[in-house]
């Protein structure tokens, strides 16, 4: 049987993994899964920067622009879609690359996380919403003791979450929060750079967003009839321009609003992405292509095809 292999590049947001992963791509006979929870929404291109046309005419991409912004979409529905997309590409000879910041996609997807496909059940949520938080503590303890100890009593929402992927399954949270090691081999490559540098290559796509008429986007998006309350649109970028277009903060406001958010979703993503993670091949994202390309033929045992 043909041994398996799936490359992800990850790292902080502004780093190049795309351009990274295409140039990879190019060069083994590769295709992108995207693991961004942004970029699944179609409409919505500039807030959420997407791959370019022609990053997507030079590779093949999977999970970008799969749904609308007003459909639910959650981790359990990507990695099904996810699963689905690798076994596409490896059944026609491809390689797959996954690229992206979401670190739960990432780790959901390479640890083998069992995540319940389980939506958010409204009416099942309104009747527990009445229950004292005792009374909701109590019941998930009889039902699974494991996931009490880790939640506590105070928490009404993962307390209700745990009731209702109960309600819905059968079997405690706590299951569906093991672990199964995926049956492929995995290389993962990081992009970093310097604090510094990174919030400048931050700053500057933000301004470039703004410029190319990121204002525009969302009001075509509220025109529509997508609500600013919506998940999608309560992302970085459309929620501060959203707030500009109420009338609740100026322009410039809503821009440095989104420069100081984009920091601290790096900060964020460095967190699930450690720098001192063994698992992760660490390489400075300037320059980085010649010493991925290396790695890349040395995990698949094939040289990579001259472009």
């Amino acid at each position: 049987m043909t041994r398996r292999r799936l490359i992800a590049i990850v790292g902080p947001t502004a780093t190049g993994k795309t351009s990274l992963a295409v140039e990879l791509a190019r060069r083994f006979n590769g295709e992108i899964v995207g693991a961004d929870s942004r970029q699944v929404y179609r409409h919505m291109e500039i807030g959420t920067a997407k791959p370019t046309t022609g990053e997507r005419s030079r590779a093949r991409h999977h999970l970008v622009d799969i749904v609308d912004p007003d459909e639910p979409f959650s981790l359990g529905r990507w990695l099904e879609l996810a699963q689905a997309a690798l076994e596409e590409v490896w059944a026609r000879g491809g390689q797959p690359f996954l690229v992206g910041g979401t670190g739960q996609y990432v780790w959901a997807l390479l640890e083998g996380w069992r995540v319940p496909r389980v939506p958010p059940q409204p009416e099942f949520r309104c009747r527990m919403e009445g229950r004292e938080a005792a009374d909701l503590f109590a019941e998930v303890c009889r039902i699974d003791p494991q996931a009490a100890e880790r939640i506590g009593p105070t928490n009404r929402r993962r307390l209700i979450r745990a009731l209702e992927v109960y309600e819905a399954t059968g079997r405690p949270i706590s299951y569906w929060q093991a672990k199964e090691p995926p049956d492929f081999e995995t290389l993962i490559i990081g992009l970093r750079l310097p604090r510094a540098e990174l919030y400048r290559r931050i700053d500057g796509r933000v301004e470039r967003m703004m410029t190319s008429g990121l204002i525009e986007d969302a009001r075509r998006l509220l025109a529509r009839g997508y609500s600013r309350e919506l998940p999608s649109m309560s992302g970085i970028g459309y929620k501060e321009v959203c707030a500009h277009l109420a009338g609740e903060m100026t322009a410039a406001e809503a821009e440095a609003r989104i420069k100081t958010e984009t920091h601290r979703l790096a900060r964020h993503q460095n967190a699930w992405f450690k720098a001192n993670d063994p698992r992760i091949r660490w390489l400075d994202a300037v320059g980085a292509l010649e010493e991925a390309v290396r790695l890349a033929g040395e995990f698949l045992g094939q040289e990579a095809a001259v472009r």
